[in-house]
């Protein structure tokens, strides 16, 4: 890699700890997008950047410079050091307490989310506990992207498309699709509804 700056025998960074830091950075903003609902053409505008090079970021095909992943850190809201930290690459077990859940932004009007699964990290899925205002909705504009979803209804109903297919849900009914499918959901109710919501990657 060109301007690449070694540390020399004593650096105390393992090449595999190394490879191991850098995989998770893609992982990590696509969880970040995912759990905002953004495309990667959203992210990649808000990031001042293309979406073939966000992309191109979340599969690890490219690892990002300095500068691409500040761009990317803050249109997320998150520090870099979020992205590189490399103790998550040793992270198997999370344990989140209900008093310690911190609230996930997100750009969706009428949803409100609270982290019970801890940082994406080398995990698969992520959750959080939503709470969906009355008659409150994903926007005009079906979302796609990579990976998968699980949503348990709590209290209340929802209604989601997938693909064009309505599906109405009351409290104790769940729903598990592909993301790659065009969907949406709305509250259509006078009442919240809560729910655990998770997001799988491919």
């Amino acid at each position: 890699m060109p301007n690449e700056i070694s540390d020399g025998p004593e650096s105390t960074a393992s090449m595999p700890e190394i490879e191991a830091a850098v995989s998770a950075i893609g992982a990590k903003v696509a969880a970040e997008r995912a759990a905002r609902g953004w495309t990667l053409a959203q992210l990649a505008q808000r990031a001042g950047m293309s979406a073939g090079a966000v992309h191109k970021i979340e599969k690890s095909g490219m690892t990002p410079t300095i500068a691409s992943l500040m761009k990317v850190a803050a249109a997320l809201g998150k520090s870099v050091a979020y992205f590189i930290d490399e103790t998550d690459a040793d992270r198997e077990v999370n344990v989140t307490r209900h008093d310690a859940r911190k609230q996930i932004s997100t750009s969706k009007q009428g949803l409100e989310l609270y982290d019970v699964s801890g940082r994406y990290g080398p995990f698969l899925i992520a959750g959080a506990e939503a709470t969906v205002a009355p008659r409150a909705d994903s926007g005009p504009v079906p979302m796609r992207h990579v990976g998968e979803e699980l949503v348990v209804v709590l209290e209340g109903e929802l209604t989601f498309t997938v693909a064009g297919q309505v599906h109405r849900l009351a409290t104790g009914d769940s729903i598990h699709f592909r993301t790659h499918h065009p969907h949406s959901w709305s509250n259509p109710s006078d009442h919240p509804t809560r729910a655990m919501w998770f997001v799988g990657r491919s």
